[in-house]
């Protein structure tokens, strides 16, 4: 059964995109707090907070891994990149014009996959691609990556599997850790070692290192990668 891991990263939209009734909406609460620093602060948190929302985000990178091959692709949005000479080998990086195009790539890739792999993916990526894809009017090929929770076909979200859905909730033995710290604690090399993480996509956005974002999200889904296999070899089937 070919399975697809993947990870997605995300950068979030000019705040003048929005219109004066959605931002007050999106910042509500910030006019209750008096005191003007403080109001300043949480204003600034909640702009942070736009990477997490597919209303106020974009995706602007999909690293994708066959989890039995490790070949795959890393696409990402780069309109003026320029194609490396190293990018021949087993992961093909391929520079997107927009987030409809990326968008569009993914889902051709994806409909060739019967299960996929994630970190999270339930909770987060997931449901950012459906929604991002519905709001560009991209088709979408799979339809079926958030059905019954209790199952890992066809997604298999290693998150859910390490927490047993959440059996301890948030302060037991089965709480829940970031993958990083997963990684860690299985021996394998964190994809942050090279001191990258989500929190800089915006500033790479900004700078223009789309590459750098896309090696990152590549690092998290090889980490994925690993940390499947040592699940599946040790854990799957546990209920």
């Amino acid at each position: 059964m070919a399975r697809l891991v993947f990870d997605i990263e995300t950068s979030a939209l000019p705040l003048e995109q929005f219109d004066e009734a959605q931002q007050e909406y999106l910042f509500r609460e910030c006019e209750k707090i008096t005191d003007e620093s403080a109001r300043a602060t949480r204003h600034a948190e909640i702009q942070q907070q736009f990477n997490l929302w597919p209303f106020t985000a974009q995706v602007v990178c999909i690293a994708m891994l066959n989890a039995d091959t490790s070949r795959g692709q890393v696409l990402f949005t780069a309109a003026d990149y320029e194609e490396a000479a190293d990018d021949a080998g087993p992961v093909e990086f391929m520079a997107c014009v927009d987030e409809v195009e990326l968008l569009t790539a993914f889902w051709d890739v994806a409909k060739h996959y019967e299960t996929i792999v994630t970190f999270n993916g339930r909770g987060f990526d997931v449901p950012f691609v459906y929604l991002r894809s519905a709001l560009l009017n991209v088709p979408i090929s799979r339809k079926d990556w958030l059905g019954y929770r209790f199952q890992t076909d066809p997604h298999c979200d290693l998150m859910e599997q390490l927490t047993f859905y959440s059996v301890s909730g948030r302060d037991g033995a089965a709480r829940r850790f970031n993958l990083d710290f997963y990684c860690k604690a299985f021996g394998i090399e964190s994809p942050k070692a090279q001191g990258v993480t989500g929190l800089d996509v915006n500033t790479l956005m900004a700078e223009g290192r789309h590459r750098d974002i896309a090696e990152y999200c590549l690092r998290d889904v090889k980490a994925t990668v690993l940390l499947y296999h040592i699940w599946r070899e040790r854990l799957a089937g546990v209920k």
